[in-house]
Order: C-alpha cells, then structure tokens, then sequence
C-alpha cells in the first residue's frame, strides 16, 4: 500500500513541477495531425508504385506527370479518407440502432477504398519487382483500381465529415 502511495504522489510531484505544460486536447490534436500525416506520406508511396508501374509501361503512360499525379492522389485520399474523425466513430458507435445512415455507407466506402487501393499498390510493387512484362489491359485495370479505391477513400472522407448524426440523450 505504501508503494503504490510512494509511486502516485512521485507522479503527481512530477506532473506539477514540469516546466513545459500542453493542454491535453492540444497534445491530441497535434498527435492526431502527426498521424493523418503519416497516413498521406503512405497513400503517397502507394501512388508512387503505382505511378512508377504505369510508366515503366511503355505506350499506355509515357509522361512522368503521371507518378506526380498519382503521388497526390494517394496522399489526398489517404488523409481524407482512412482515419475517419473520432466523434464520428463515437457517434456511429452510440447511435446503435437498426437504420442506415451516412455514417454507415462512409465506413463502408473508406475500408473497400482502402482495400481496392492496397491491391493495386500491392501489384504494382509485385510488377516492378519481379520485373514483370504484362499487357496494357492489366496495367490499365491496377490503374483504374488504384483511381476508384482512391476515390471512394475520398467520398468516404467527405460523407463523414458532412453527416450529422443525432445524438439520443437519455
């Protein structure tokens, strides 16, 4: 008992005797940010195999503005789209009844996004490594499923951010 005495006033000591204070929702705010960025620098990787896989591809994609492209949109859609806000997820979670709503269709769009998005990254690494020589048409169909996965990441992002979500209190 003495210890566990011992340990909670050695924190509380350390907590008030700091001279660098940050508001708690300010830390989580900033934390928060840290890692919707992290979450944009992986959907910029994903473009990036998937830009470098379209212009390795002789004839079909023969301008580097095309990995540009992708890189951003892989950025966008990640930081859009997968980490949807907390109070939505709070809401969705307290709101639990049987009726469909906007909450609903944007959890599902941002995991099929991010689903059809990570094959099409997926393959595209699979390409480059292996050195593989594959048609146009299968090229074009990693492409499009790296466009519509991206998409709906970000039609997920927006729907969430957009919905409103009746609270019950009782």
């Amino acid at each position: 008992m003495k210890i566990n005495n011992a340990v909670s006033t050695a924190i509380s000591v350390t907590k008030r005797t700091g001279n660098f204070r940050i508001a708690r929702s300010s830390l989580i705010k900033s934390a928060h940010l840290l890692e919707r960025i992290g979450l944009a620098a992986v959907g910029a990787s994903c473009g990036l195999y998937v830009g470098a896989t379209l212009v390795r591809q002789r004839g079909l994609f023969e301008s580097g503005w095309i990995v540009l492209l992708t890189v951003l949109y892989g950025a966008v859609s990640y930081y859009v789209g997968i980490d949807l806000s907390r109070s939505v997820a709070r809401k969705s979670i307290l709101g639990v009844s049987e009726e469909w709503n906007g909450l609903d269709a944007a959890e599902l769009m941002s995991a099929a996004g991010t689903f059809v998005a990570a094959m099409a990254a997926t393959l595209s690494v699979s390409i480059l490594v292996l050195d593989q020589n594959l048609p146009n048409g299968l090229i074009g169909f990693v492409a499009g499923c790296w466009v519509v996965g991206s998409s709906l990441q970000v039609a997920a992002g927006t729907i969430a951010r957009n919905c409103q979500v009746p609270v019950d209190k009782e």
